[in-house]
């Protein structure tokens, strides 16, 4: 009984937090972060059918809600802005569809709508999910919807934290696993701007403790540079899988009119492997500027190393998997090195 109490009084106490976005890599892992540390979590989602099964899952019982809902539709969302505390807007894309959502409509007109909720129903936080290297990427479509959904949601809601990731992976994301089916099925790999295009890739799980740390810590009125613990360069990445999956590829250099061309073919796909605008994003680097606080100036570095996360789920793309010979032989040399 008295352990019941305390479970109870634990609960009641328990801040509630609304999500947009919570299906994806960093939603799904954000979402087992905040329920283990006893938040209260709904989850918004277009298809419940499609989505639920996997984010109820993330959490225990009586921590999470899943409600299906258009995102557009403000007069169903505004009543999740009711009994709420925090909001994080997790939402985005990399590409625009003929018929679908543009990048105005999901990275300018909606994160404003939250904003403007956030701050009629006075709540303690407001999370946006902005990008690293935006502000370089002028001749961007992606980068200049970016910039004006922060300036959007700063000026509805002052107090907002927005937090600006390089690139983002885990096992569940669609970089490392997409270039990795790529390297393995390519005997030959294009290099755009000569592979020099540097990123700071940080793991999924290091900038959900971010996410977490700065609605702990109450940390308001930032943007925030979320980045990994290594600089690695467009080709040292390729080269850095190539050694994980142990392929061994010939990295060619495009030269631009054939990068356009072939983007140009890509984008008829459902799911473009490159668009032109991804290709105008590739001439930035993709690193800390140090004109914002990053991560680690807030206390919360990153710590996981690129190699050492991709080695954990690589061997998908090994022959042999999981029991190939290489990835045997790479266990006992790091095993005898320890």
């Amino acid at each position: 009984y008295s352990f019941l109490n305390i479970y109870n009084r634990n609960f009641m106490k328990a801040k509630k937090v609304l999500i947009f976005g919570g299906s994806g890599q960093i939603g799904r892992n954000l979402i087992r972060k905040l329920t283990k540390n006893n938040y209260i979590v709904t989850v918004v989602t277009r298809n419940i059918h499609q989505k639920s099964y996997i984010i109820k899952t993330q959490a225990n019982a009586g921590y999470i809600d899943i409600v299906e809902a258009n995102i557009f539709d403000e007069k169903k969302i505004r009543e999740l802005f009711k009994k709420t505390d925090i909001c994080i807007n997790l939402i985005g894309i990399l590409f625009e569809k003929k018929s679908g959502n543009t990048f105005k409509n999901i990275h300018s007109v909606f994160p404003s709508l939250l904003a403007k909720l956030c701050k009629e129903y006075n709540l303690k936080h407001f999370i946006h999910l902005s990008a690293l290297g935006i502000n370089e990427a002028v001749d961007s479509d992606y980068a200049k919807s970016k910039l004006e959904g922060e300036s959007n949601v700063l000026k509805n809601f002052p107090l907002a934290t927005i937090l600006r990731p390089s690139v983002v992976y885990s096992v569940d994301d669609n970089f490392t696993t997409s270039f990795m089916t790529l390297l393995n099925r390519l005997p030959l790999f294009p290099l755009y701007y000569e592979g020099k295009t540097k990123f700071a890739p940080i793991h999924c799980s290091d900038l959900t403790d971010t996410i977490h740390y700065v609605i702990s810590k109450n940390i308001y009125s930032k943007i925030i540079e979320c980045v990994g613990p290594e600089i690695i360069s467009f080709k040292g990445l390729l080269e850095k899988l190539l050694k994980l999956i142990g392929k061994k590829r010939v990295l060619i250099p495009f030269p631009l009119p054939l990068a356009e061309f072939s983007a140009r073919l890509f984008e008829m796909l459902p799911n473009p492997l490159l668009t032109r605008d991804q290709l105008k994003l590739l001439k930035y680097d993709n690193i800390s500027t140090s004109k914002y606080k990053s991560n680690s100036d807030i206390g919360i570095p990153s710590i996981r190393l690129f190699d050492e996360e991709v080695k954990k789920y690589c061997y998908m793309w090994r022959e042999g998997g999981q029991f190939s010979t290489e990835k045997y032989k790479q266990d006992n040399l790091d095993n005898k090195t320890s």
